[in-house]
């Protein structure tokens, strides 16, 4: 009788521990390794930063920023590419990739910089991008061309391709948000999302904000958002949109929660 007792107690006390191990590894996040492409997009950033690259400096030939920096030619259009898509540098023709404007670059370091010091930053972040994106929407079922259509869904498209593969789909939804602010015809308002917005969703990307089910109906509603802007519908599309940021509110006062009771000092009886 004594050694099935000994042995429940056993049982149990196994049970605890396995549950303290749980509660102790949901606190640890995966490590991102950096790739080359990262890795050149920091370098390329660093560049600018520290002025030695500046607004209007074009980037040396392809084939010779391979050779220095030690990678393919497709490890560095990937970089490239990113960067352009970010708004650091930009293509013309006949003239090369150059670097873009300093304003929007030193911003954005400017705003990465407010990331790492505060998570009630991030939460002042998540509300600005509801701001600005619920406008944005408005502004784009308003002024949209065939053209704007015609970008917005192709966005809408790979995007919902890349989540029926099962693959994460942070870039290309960003991708999507940003060719509905390039229809609101508003620069400046463009501008800030470029700031913003690729900062919060590399922040979800590496804790994993959004599951696979919500991947699923965020392409289900980028179809319909697609739709009211299309049809120039610009009170639904406004609210729709505010209605689609609300994964992204209620994680950031999560996260504003747990850390207010992190630093919270515990009263000792």
């Amino acid at each position: 009788m004594e050694l099935k007792l000994d042995n429940l107690k056993l049982v149990d006390q196994l049970l605890i521990n396995s549950i303290s191990h749980m509660e102790i590894l949901s606190n640890f996040s995966q490590i991102e390794i950096e790739t080359p492409v990262d890795k050149i997009i920091n370098q390329i950033k660093n560049l600018i930063s520290t002025g030695q690259l500046k607004s209007g400096d074009r980037l040396p030939p392809e084939r010779k920023l391979c050779e220095k920096l030690g990678v393919g030619r497709t490890q560095l259009r990937d970089a490239i590419k990113k960067l352009e898509f970010y708004g650091i540098l930009k293509t013309l023709p006949q003239s090369g990739t150059v670097v873009a404007g300093m304003g929007i670059t030193a911003l954005e370091g400017l705003i990465s910089d407010v990331l790492r010091l505060e998570v009630t930053d991030f939460k002042s972040l998540v509300e600005t991008r509801v701001i600005l994106e619920t406008k944005s929407a408005s502004l784009a079922a308003e002024r949209r061309s065939e053209a704007d259509l015609r970008e917005i869904e192709k966005a809408m498209k790979t995007h919902k391709q890349k989540v029926k593969d099962g693959n994460h789909a942070v870039e290309e939804d960003l991708m999507f948000h940003l060719k509905i602010a390039d229809a609101s015809k508003n620069s400046v308002l463009t501008s800030l999302m470029l700031i913003i917005t690729p900062d919060i969703l590399s922040y979800f990307k590496q804790h994993d904000v959004c599951g696979e089910g919500r991947y699923l109906a965020a392409a289900e509603e980028h179809e319909r958002m697609f739709e009211l802007i299309k049809d120039q519908n610009v009170q639904e599309v406004a609210l729709l949109m505010e209605a689609h940021l609300y994964d992204i509110q209620k994680f950031a006062e999560t996260r504003i929660e747990r850390y207010n009771i992190r630093q919270t000092p515990k009263i000792k009886s």
